[in-house]
């Protein structure tokens, strides 16, 4: 059986016996939408726990909208034009209107990245800025110590509406809602206090239940507010499936429900060997990135197996911090004993890496040299074809396999099985 696997912005084959295989975790079936343009305008006028837009913003204020940088695969050029419309009919001018990418930790953009993000025509008409991660301002403090430090166009706006995509995020739940403000354009101070919890037991994919991460992130809500969010799901082709607009939690919980339709696998067994891939561009553009599939693929995998992880990274490790702390561990166990000791935000990748390296034996195929991802503590493979080889040479020719074609976007889970 041939298996199609996204790999960088094409795509490689797995040719695996069908007799083997046990799941092969795609989307789940749907109705596609005729038109995605009307499916968000109609999320924007029906939205869930606030009034439209209409009833919210008005003429004289300034509106800040916040949406996700190139890492990530929110159709911001798709999204913006029925929001903008329905901005200027509530009598918002085009003056008063700028658009902010949310950055994090992430590289600046280029122009031309920034064009493809939201379309000429608006960078012709809206002022478009990447966030400027020493421009902040102190609008607070969490219970748990996070100072929440955003940047300072964000916080001096009159309105504030959050953009993005909703999928699973390996301990913070999901994507989506107020993410778009913390990290998206906060301080490295304030993402760093944040991440910090990631290594608390619930701070784990598809948890909102007393998820440590979210719960601090969501404070943010007491002291900046954020007046409407329009989240999207996408199928694997980045179609847009469902909207989602209106209050920061509400919408965003109900956007998180639909995932769960459409992603989330119950298994009957952790399988011995599964192969993943992030999906291609761009979740596999740099190491740091492609992590997130790794993470997922660490659900589906029985303690001793094998994971094959296939992600192009043609731009390599994807943070300095990140191949700092990689360049200088001995071994996985370095990387945990120092994430737990000095939280470091960059070197929390490294430190998921080492926790599923624990679990399963990882195999790379990717474009990356050899030695980085011996430096991952990762197997290199040149192709599929050896990595599956190499892999039934350890457990088997009667090894169990899941296949996880896009391993960013969906959520093995074995418990429910």
């Amino acid at each position: 059986m041939k298996i199609t696997l996204g790999y960088g912005k094409g795509a490689i084959e797995a040719d695996i016996d069908e007799a083997r295989i046990d799941a092969v975790l795609k989307l789940n079936d749907i109705t596609f939408p005729e038109s995605e343009a009307e499916l968000i305008r109609s999320a924007l006028k029906n939205p869930i726990g606030t009034g439209t837009i209409r009833d919210t913003f008005g003429p004289g204020q300034s509106v800040c909208i916040v949406t996700s940088d190139v890492t990530r695969p929110c159709p911001s050029y798709k999204m913006l034009p029925p929001l903008l419309e329905e901005l200027h009919r509530a009598g918002v001018r085009t003056e008063d209107v700028f658009i902010v990418f949310a950055l994090g930790a992430h590289r600046k953009h280029t122009q031309e990245e920034i064009e493809h993000l939201v379309g000429t025509d608006i960078v012709k008409r809206y002022r478009c800025i990447d966030m400027e991660p020493e421009d902040v301002v102190l609008v607070g403090t969490s219970s748990n110590g996070t100072p929440f430090e955003v940047f300072r166009p964000v916080a001096e706006a009159s309105r504030r509406i959050c953009l993005g995509n909703i999928e699973y995020h390996y301990f913070a739940g999901y994507s989506g809602g107020v993410k778009a403000i913390v990290p998206g354009v906060c301080s490295h101070k304030t993402i760093q206090a944040n991440h910090t919890f990631m290594v608390e037991e619930k701070a784990a994919t598809g948890n909102l239940n007393g998820n440590p991460v979210r719960d601090d992130l969501e404070e943010l809500l007491g002291f900046l507010s954020v007046d409407m969010i329009l989240n999207v799901v996408l199928a694997p082709d980045k179609t847009v499936l469902h909207a989602t607009a209106g209050d920061c939690i509400k919408a965003h919980r109900a956007g998180c429900a639909y995932l769960d339709k459409l992603y989330r696998f119950p298994l009957d067994r952790g399988a011995d060997i599964v192969v993943v891939s992030p999906g291609g561009y761009p979740k596999d553009l740099n190491i740091y990135q492609a992590q997130k599939a790794l993470d997922n693929a660490t659900y589906a995998v029985r303690p001793g197996g094998v994971i094959i992880w296939a992600a192009a990274c043609q731009e390599g490790y994807g943070s300095a911090v990140f191949e700092q702390w990689l360049n200088e561990a001995g071994c996985p166990d370095d990387l945990i004993d120092r994430v737990r000791s000095k939280f470091q935000l960059g070197g929390h990748k490294a430190a998921a890496i080492a926790m599923t390296e624990k679990k399963a034996d990882v195999y790379m195929v990717s474009e990356l040299d050899d030695a980085v991802m011996a430096n991952m503590f990762v197997t290199p493979c040149p192709d599929m074809e050896t990595a599956l080889k190499k892999a039934r040479e350890k457990l088997g020719e009667a090894a169990r396999i899941v296949v996880m074609p896009y391993g960013g976007s969906t959520l093995p889970d074995v418990a429910r099985g």
